[in-house]
C-alpha cells in the first residue's frame, strides 16, 4: 500500500480489491484529479494498464478487452467531460452484457457547482446504462476508510459479473494533495484486514454465484416441445463462450435440428461437428419455401443479425420459441416466444442430447443441410463469375481459407456484419468472432479491435467501413504507443454503403449529403499519420496476400454496383434453393 497519505492509501486499497477480484487490466486516460488512482493502477502487481490519451478509445479499448477475456476491466477517467466521453462505450457494454469498472474521478462536494473548473454533474452521470452507481465519497485513512475502499472495489466487480453482466460506476471524489507527497499523520489506519485486505490475496468480500441449471419444471416443458416438434431449428446468435460448441451441437444431432449460427456466435468456426451447420441461413429466409418452414425455434445467445430471419418471425407467430438466456435479460424482440430459460446452456443441451433418444428420421436436417449446400454453390459460382471485381462478399467468403487458426476477427456493424452472417461459410478450425451488436453503433470499432487483439492468441483482424474507420481514426494511435498489432481490412465504398439498401435511397434530393456522407479520406495517407503498413486492393485477387501481415487494407468498392451486385447474388440464392 502506498501511505503517502489518505488518497494515496484509499487508491491502493480499492485497486488492490479490484485487482484480488479477477480485474488484470486498466484502461486510463491522464488527468489531473484521477492522478492517485492512476498511479495505483499502474503499480498494482498483476494487473496491465493501457493508457489512452483520448477516453472514447480508452472506453472501447477496454469493451474489447473485456469481449475477448471475458472478465471486468477497469477504465479510469479524470473529472469533467473526460467522463462523459466514456458513455458509448458504455451504452454498448450495458446492451452487449459486457463487464466493466468504470471509475471517474471527481472534485469533492464543496467544489461542485460553484463554477470550479472541469466539473460536471457527474452523479449516475451514465443513468441507466450501468448495473450500480455508488458515489464512493470523500474518507479518512482510517480503519472504517480503508475497509469501505476495500468493499467498494470488492462489490463493483461483482456487481459487474452479476445477472445480468454489464459496466459499474464508482464516481471518486479527491480533494488535495493529487501528487504522492508525504503527510505525516495522514494515514491513521492500524487494522491489518484495512491496510492489507485478506492476506489469501482473496477480495474482502466474495460473492458465491450458483449455477445456472434448469429447473425440473423447465426442462419437462423443453423436452415436451422437442417431442412434439419434428421441424426444429436452432437459431445462435451473438455470444462470446466457445465451449458451448460442443454441446449445442451433440443435441442438434439427437433432436435432428439443423443449426443456424451467426459468426459471432462462435458455432460456425471450430473444431466441434460443423455436420448440422447450415452457414447461409440468411439467403435461405430471404425465399424461406415450405418444405423448410419450421415449427419450433430454440434461440441461443442474442437474436441474429439477419433481417430475414427477425421480419419472419414477426410474421409466423404461430411459430414456438425457446429462448435459453443464462443472463437474466428479456432477450426476445419478437414479443411470441413460448419459453424464457434462464439457464445456462452448455449444460441444458449436455443433458438432453444424452437423454433424449435421437430421432431415426433424419429427413428435416438433411433437407436443410441441402438447402446450404445449394445456397454455398450458388454464391461460389456468381463470384467466381465476377472474375477480379472487388464485391464487399467476396472479402467475407475469402475468410473462410484465408484466415490462420485462433485468429479473431472484430466486425463493425453496419454492411461488415451483415454481409459476414450472409456469406462466410462454416469453418474447421477455431477462430473468435467479436463485434459491437449491443447498441449496433460504428463508433469505437477500431479501439474495440485492438483491445480484443491486445490479449489475443492469434492474429487479429477488424473488418470495417471507411465511415467506422473514420470515427474512430484516434484509436488506431494505439498501435504504436502500445505495440499492438491488427489488421484493419477498410471496405471503402464512399460513404454509409447500408443506406443504399434502405427506402430513403429512392429518394435523391439531398440524399448522398444526408446519408451517404462520403468523407474523401486518402487512407493511405491516414495509415502513413500512424505509421500503418498499407495495401490498396483494387482486385480481388491482390486481397489473400494483402491479408498476410499488420496494417491497414484498404478495398475499393463500388456503391451502387454493390447494391446491384447483392441483389443480383441473393436472386441467385433463392432460385437454387427453391
Amino acid at each position: 500500500m502506498d501511505s503517502a497519505n489518505r488518497n494515496t492509501a484509499f487508491a491502493s486499497a480499492l485497486v488492490e480489491e479490484l485487482a484480488r477480484a479477477g480485474v488484470r487490466h486498466a484502461c486510463v486516460s491522464p488527468g489531473s484529479r484521477s492522478a492517485p488512482l492512476a498511479r495505483a493502477l499502474w503499480s498494482q502487481p498483476g494487473m496491465r494498464t493501457w493508457v489512452h490519451v483520448d477516453e472514447r478509445c480508452s472506453g472501447f479499448f477496454a469493451l474489447g478487452l473485456a469481449q475477448q477475456t471475458g472478465q471486468p476491466v477497469a477504465v479510469l477517467t479524470t473529472s469533467g467531460t473526460a467522463a462523459a466521453n466514456l458513455h458509448p462505450a458504455i451504452a454498448e457494454a450495458s446492451q452487449s452484457r459486457t463487464p466493466l469498472v468504470v471509475i471517474t474521478a471527481d472534485r469533492p462536494p464543496e467544489l461542485r457547482d460553484r463554477g470550479a473548473g472541469q466539473t460536471i454533474d457527474q452523479l449516475k452521470l451514465y443513468g441507466s446504462a450501468v448495473r450500480w452507481f455508488f458515489e464512493v465519497g470523500v474518507h479518512a485513512a482510517d480503519d472504517a476508510g480503508l475497509l469501505h475502499a476495500r468493499a467498494t472495489g470488492a462489490r463493483a466487480v461483482a456487481e459487474a459479473l452479476g445477472s445480468p453482466p454489464g459496466p459499474v460506476h464508482l464516481n471518486v471524489p479527491l480533494t488535495e494533495p493529487l501528487a504522492p507527497e508525504e503527510i505525516e499523520g495522514d494515514v491513521v489506519s492500524r487494522l491489518p484486514l484495512a491496510l492489507e485486505g485478506r492476506r489469501s490475496d482473496q477480495p474482502l468480500t466474495r460473492v458465491a454465484r450458483p449455477d445456472v441449471l434448469p429447473g425440473d419444471d423447465v426442462v419437462s416443458e423443453f423436452a415436451e416441445l422437442i417431442t412434439e416438434c419434428d421441424r426444429g431449428v436452432i437459431l445462435a446468435g451473438r455470444q462470446h463462450d466457445p465451449g458451448i460448441a460442443t454441446a449445442v451441437a451433440a443435441f442438434s444431432q439427437a433432436c435432428g435440428y439443423p443449426i443456424l449460427p451467426e459468426p459471432t456466435s462462435q458455432l460456425r468456426a471450430g473444431t466441434h461437428s460443423l455436420e448440422s451447420v447450415v452457414a447461409h441461413y440468411d439467403g435461405i429466409f430471404r425465399a424461406l419455401p415450405d418444405r423448410l418452414t419450421p415449427e419450433l425455434v430454440v434461440r441461443v445467445g442474442d437474436m441474429v443479425t439477419s433481417k430475414a430471419i427477425r421480419t419472419w418471425l414477426t410474421s409466423h407467430r404461430d411459430c414456438r420459441q425457446v429462448v435459453i438466456d443464462p443472463h437474466g435479460a428479456w432477450n426476445e424482440p419478437s414479443a411470441t416466444a413460448d419459453l424464457i430459460a434462464r439457464a445456462d446452456p452448455g449444460p441444458l443441451f449436455a443433458s438432453f442430447a444424452q437423454e433424449i433418444q435421437a430421432r431415426s428420421d433424419r429427413g428435416w436436417l438433411e433437407a436443410w443441410r441441402r438447402a446450404d449446400q445449394a445456397a454455398s454453390d450458388a454464391i461460389g459460382a456468381f463470384l467466381d463469375a465476377l472474375g477480379d471485381e472487388p464485391f464487399e462478399p467476396r472479402v467475407h467468403r475469402l475468410l473462410g481459407t484465408a484466415l490462420p487458426e485462433l485468429s479473431t476477427v472484430l466486425v463493425a456493424s453496419s454492411m461488415p456484419v451483415r454481409d459476414l452472417e450472409s456469406f462466410l461459410p462454416a469453418v474447421a478450425w477455431p477462430l473468435r468472432f467479436l463485434a459491437n451488436r449491443g447498441a449496433n453503433g460504428i463508433d469505437g470499432t477500431v479501439s474495440a479491435g485492438l483491445g480484443a487483439a491486445a490479449v489475443a492468441p492469434g492474429r487479429t483482424f477488424v473488418l470495417l467501413g471507411d465511415l467506422a474507420l473514420y470515427h474512430d481514426m484516434n484509436g488506431l494511435l494505439a498501435c504504436g504507443r502500445l505495440g499492438v498489432e491488427a489488421t484493419f481490412v477498410v471496405l471503402n465504398n464512399g460513404g454509409g454503403g447500408i443506406f443504399d439498401f434502405l427506402p430513403i435511397a429512392a429518394h435523391p434530393d439531398g440524399y448522398e449529403e444526408l446519408f451517404g456522407t462520403p468523407t474523401g479520406l486518402d487512407l493511405e495517407r491516414v495509415a502513413a499519420l500512424y505509421d500503418l503498413p498499407f495495401t490498396r486492393v483494387a482486385a480481388h485477387g491482390e486481397l489473400e496476400g494483402a491479408l498476410a501481415g499488420p496494417g491497414l487494407v484498404e478495398v475499393v468498392l463500388d456503391r451502387p454496383r454493390n447494391v446491384e451486385l447483392h441483389k443480383q447474388v441473393f436472386e441467385r440464392v433463392a432460385a437454387a434453393v427453391r
